[in-house]
């Protein structure tokens, strides 16, 4: 009778949706920023020569080229679709320690996600989704046999992107995909006025770098007002060293 009682238990729970087994796989920062320019050559030169970064081919397309800040983050430089858009950002990824476990996470919550994981020429693995915004997301494996150090990595004046931002218009839809399903934390928000909230940083759940949310661009940004807000953040050791060291690099330009 005792073993009935347990059998007609178990029989009666609710079943556990595949959802509510997955477990999501670390998220440790950013991976890349792509970029969209008019002249490669000019916009190469003020990541490698202002900033030290080292320039590489990139996987993804023949005419891009990869500006590496450490041997896991960089810059990709591509050139823009036709007809051209206004908006320089082409996408932003996230590093994580599992691109198929975190495919399958993501898919289990109702994203659209591709049937699988893409293996690119360097190893890495990667896949994208859109952000309930259109914003393309990208979240790469970083490969077994990662680029090796720049000979010149210790005199750069910067080694790492410490974050990225981008134009958001429902702050709400937006927390729900990266706090409530990526697992995102609210590390600042502020605004001008102090009493209106105007950005709004969340940090990555297994690391230090963060994403800005953008929230006070009109309904039709110019130019210029994209410009500013769609952005990455290079960390710098002295900004005094970068504004002489930009003087030089930019007469060159």
């Amino acid at each position: 009778m005792f073993r009935q009682l347990i059998v007609a238990t178990i029989l009666a729970m609710p079943a556990i949706s595949l959802a509510q087994q997955a477990t999501r796989p670390a998220i440790t920062g950013i991976s890349h920023v792509t970029l969209y320019a008019d002249d490669i050559a000019k916009s190469e030169q003020f990541y490698t020569g202002l900033l030290g970064w080292r320039q590489v081919p990139s996987n993804s397309t023949a005419t891009g080229v990869r500006c590496y800040a450490n041997h896991a983050q960089y810059v990709e430089l591509v050139a823009p679709p036709a007809p051209k858009v206004a908006d320089r950002l082409a996408g932003v990824a996230f590093s994580t320690s599992d691109a198929e476990a975190l495919r399958k996470y993501i898919g289990s919550r109702g994203v659209a996600v591709p049937a699988s994981v893409a293996v690119e020429a360097d190893g890495s693995r990667t896949f994208q989704v859109l952000d309930p915004e259109g914003n393309k997301v990208s979240f790469t494996q970083l490969t077994d046999h990662p680029l090796a150090a720049s000979p010149s990595a210790s005199s750069a004046v910067s080694s790492h992107i410490m974050h990225a931002g981008y134009v958001v218009h429902n702050r709400a839809a937006l927390d729900h995909f990266y706090k409530d399903m990526l697992g995102f934390h609210l590390y600042w928000q502020g605004g001008n006025p102090s009493t209106r909230v105007d950005w709004v940083m969340m940090q990555v759940p297994d690391g230090t770098d963060w994403i800005e949310y953008m929230l006070y661009l009109p309904a039709n940004p110019s130019l210029e007002q994209l410009g500013s807000a769609n952005h990455l953040a290079p960390g710098v050791a002295s900004v005094a060293e970068l504004q002489t060291l930009s003087e030089v690099v930019m007469k060159r330009l």
